[in-house]
């Protein structure tokens, strides 16, 4: 439904985006990950048809952005990071306007209007200025304005942000059951744990580059090492701490207690000559156990290393 070939955006010297390539599905959620001037708004203005690529391609169910921009458009919905409408207009006024605006004529617009407003629980504000909402209900506004012409596509730019956490919540709910219905959503978040939580598949962008894609558990598997080991041991041992150090001095050494410790980046190898160690030490061990990448250990080792 949504597809990216190769795109990439040059603002004069400036480049944003360089051969970034993905596709969303029917029914599926991707989530564009990646921080502050990663590429992600460039992404999804190019995708909403509001910014040309400097080259490749991109396309709405069948098609072409370039080609046929106004048969794309139809099929999508589009909420930018800062969504505004004119402060002074009613709810509903606004709504009607964007609307007509999309070539609903009346009978069609009064009935997805009032699906939307349903949708949203927007109907205690329909008689209220845009002006004096508060920031989740501006962004249900929006997002009302994004689904009342029945876009197959849908693209959230950092939905989320200056919302509450039952708003949050609120809002995940809503785009999974868009998703259920058979939509195409692809939306940005430079916060993690919304990512993990809401996404099917994940994009990681930085400097404009994808660096990865596939599914939070596909993603971590990229992962060659594992996140943390963890050691508890019965009673406090300072020479079982010193023994960890001299026995791995480039490992990076947690303590959490002066009982327990979390081994950070250890490679699979390491991991035998740590239980070689082990049975030759008096100390009693309570446990040892991995602990499991993340899709934040990918991230993080995706930025740190470019």
């Amino acid at each position: 439904m949504i597809v990216a070939d190769r795109l990439s955006k040059n603002f004069g010297s400036l480049t944003a985006l360089t051969d970034v390539s993905f596709q969303v599905e029917p029914g599926e959620v991707l989530g564009f990950l990646g921080p502050n001037g990663a590429g992600k708004s460039t992404t999804l203005r190019i995708l909403s048809g509001f910014l040309p690529p400097s080259s490749g391609k991109a396309s709405i169910g069948d098609f072409d952005l370039l080609e046929d921009s106004l048969s794309a458009r139809r099929l999508t919905g589009y909420l930018p990071e800062a969504f505004a409408a004119p402060p002074e207009l009613r709810v509903e006024e606004y709504l009607r306007y964007r609307g007509r605006l999309r070539g609903l004529r009346a009978p069609q617009l009064r009935t997805r209007l009032e699906a939307v407003v349903g949708q949203l629980n927007l109907g205690p504000r329909l008689r209220q200025t845009f002006g004096t909402l508060s920031k989740g209900f501006r962004q249900r506004v929006g997002l009302a304005d994004a689904l009342l012409a029945t876009p197959k596509a849908l693209l959230l730019d950092e939905p989320f942000g200056g919302l509450d956490p039952l708003q949050r919540k609120e809002f995940r709910d809503l785009i999974r059951d868009l998703a259920k219905d058979g939509m195409a959503i692809l939306f940005s978040s430079h916060v993690l744990p919304e990512v993990e939580e809401l996404a099917n598949r994940v994009l990681i962008l930085h400097q404009g580059i994808a660096r990865a894609v596939g599914t939070p558990a596909e993603l971590s598997g990229h992962l060659n090492k594992c996140v943390g080991l963890r050691i508890r041991i019965q009673s406090s041992s300072r020479t079982f701490e010193e023994g960890l150090c001299a026995l791995f001095p480039n490992i990076s050494l947690e303590t959490v207690s002066d009982t327990e410790w979390l081994l950070h980046d250890l490679e699979e190898a390491s991991q035998k000559k740590l239980l070689a160690w082990l049975a030759n030490r008096s100390e009693q061990v309570l446990e040892f156990s991995l602990v499991q990448p993340r899709l934040e250990d990918l991230f993080k080792s995706m930025v740190e290393g470019s």
